[in-house]
């Protein structure tokens, strides 16, 4: 029960109780209403600006864990691209060098998309920079695979009228894997073990015990079997046509002669350490038109890819030669 309120009326000498008019009342519930409703909005603004609510919580938990899935899915592409280079560089630097085809330029191979926008549906929101950049990637990624892709068709395809340039092409290690004792020293810059000096080595060394049989790696003709060649000591040349020559130095002795057609896989001779060399091992070398090439991309035909990755490694360690 409210509280009645009476004040003092000098005229009449009494108290008069005091009427409040309805208009005061609603004027007053009026402020009370307004007043309230803003001190709630304010609380509201201000609990908003410092404090989370469940549903934002879980938002932004949600947009956390987007943030590292795309960052992983950008480390995957990246590695994807790794890969594909690789197969890339086989591509140009031997497999459409084989068959006497142009090699694909960069340009071509990571060539963007022209025309309209395709990502204006990733625009106008806070990550967009980084969906739009994945979203292109995947897209440069997905069109080098396709012309990965074609250029293998037509490799097959020029493969099917070259069987014999095929069985010709060095493209087997010359010593087998279980009679290593290891790979020594690839193709690359290495110190001479006489001189000490940094210098040039146009092979690679197989470091393998004195008379470790010694295969020819391709179909051809042995054009020299002899030790006439400063250096190399006993040593074999095999021309196998199409430009490409094979050589095997520092040998214990031949198992073939000059002027003889070998098959890849036949022996041809046993690992040693003669002419300029301090180990027994076999120095082997590569060569296309006259010009030294780097042996490690000719080894597919009985490496698997793992063998191949622990070959590559240690071939790029730049260590101290033998010869």
């Amino acid at each position: 029960m409210s509280k009645v309120k009476y004040y003092y009326d000098p005229d009449t000498l009494s108290y008069r109780k005091i009427e409040r008019k309805k208009r005061t009342t609603f004027k007053y519930a009026t402020v009370f209403l307004l007043a309230s409703a803003l001190f709630g909005f304010l609380f509201v603004f201000i609990a908003g600006q410092f404090v989370e609510s469940p549903k934002e919580k879980a938002m932004k938990r949600e947009l956390q864990n987007m943030q590292l899935q795309y960052n992983l899915l950008n480390k995957r592409v990246e590695d994807a691209f790794g890969a594909l280079e690789n197969v890339e560089e086989r591509d140009n630097t031997i497999y459409r060098l084989y068959f006497e085809a142009n090699p694909i330029p960069l340009e071509q191979r990571r060539a963007g998309f022209g025309g309209v926008n395709r990502y204006k549906d990733y625009e106008g929101f806070d990550n967009s920079e980084m969906i739009i950049e994945t979203h292109k990637r995947l897209d440069q990624l997905q069109k080098a695979i396709v012309v990965q892709s074609r250029s293998l068709d037509e490799i097959a395809k020029l493969a099917k009228d070259k069987e014999k340039f095929l069985a010709s092409i060095p493209a087997i290690q010359p010593v087998n894997n279980e009679d290593l004792t290891r790979m020594a020293s690839g193709y690359g810059y290495r110190t001479d073990p006489f001189t000490k000096v940094r210098k040039f080595h146009w092979g690679m060394d197989f470091t393998s015990p004195r008379g470790t049989p010694v295969y020819a790696t391709g179909d051809g003709i042995v054009t020299r079997a002899d030790n006439k060649s400063t250096g190399y000591g006993n040593h074999i040349r095999i021309d196998h046509g199409y430009g490409y020559v094979s050589l095997y130095a520092h040998l214990y002795k031949y198992n073939v002669r000059a002027n003889q057609k070998v098959k890849r896989g036949d022996l041809i001779g046993f690992v040693g350490s003669t002419g300029r060399s301090e180990a027994p091992h076999l120095h082997y070398e590569i060569f296309k038109d006259d010009d030294r090439i780097n042996p490690i991309n000719f080894y597919y035909g009985n490496l698997s890819a793992e063998e191949f990755s622990k070959l590559l490694e240690k071939a790029s360690l730049e260590n101290q030669s033998l010869d």
